[in-house]
């Protein structure tokens, strides 16, 4: 009997994809338990419809992310805060700090988890860290840390 799973089942296969079973195995133990539905003509264009918007929902995000990669690029995150003469700062910048910054600045909501930074940064200068924003996708983002 074919059947499609509705949830990850162990030593079968995943959510959303189609089983050839023994039909006692579907009848007695998949099918009870609401662990698959019998593979009907039906059923099979609901998971083709399902696995189809979940692909455009995929593309759909991966080039939202893409578009917010080549935006990072151009942008320069300024801070502006007090130093020693030296040019170490009282304190330091976190990639918290930077996303914060982001925020207020530029009206770019990235969480401070994938912002990418060697270390925090405490001293003046031009930095870069790394974004990630998709598997696969990162960009590039400029940080200026000025005298104040």
């Amino acid at each position: 009997m074919k059947v499609i799973l509705k949830e990850d089942v162990k030593g079968l296969g995943k959510k959303e994809s189609m089983h050839e079973v023994s039909d006692g195995y579907a009848r007695n133990f998949l099918l009870p338990r609401g662990l698959a539905v019998e593979a009907s003509s039906a059923n099979i264009n609901v998971m083709n419809t399902k696995k189809e918007a979940e692909m455009n929902k995929k593309a759909k995000e991966l080039q939202q992310a893409k578009d917010l990669a080549e935006k990072l690029k151009a942008i320069t995150v300024v801070f502006k805060t007090k130093a020693g003469e030296s040019g170490k700062l009282f304190g330091s910048i976190t990639s918290k700090d930077v996303a914060d910054k982001l925020l207020k600045d530029h009206k770019l909501d990235i969480d401070k988890k994938k912002i990418n930074m060697s270390d925090a940064l405490k001293s003046l200068g031009t930095y870069e860290a790394e974004v990630k924003l998709y598997p696969g996708v990162s960009g590039k983002l400029s940080i200026k840390v000025e005298q104040e």
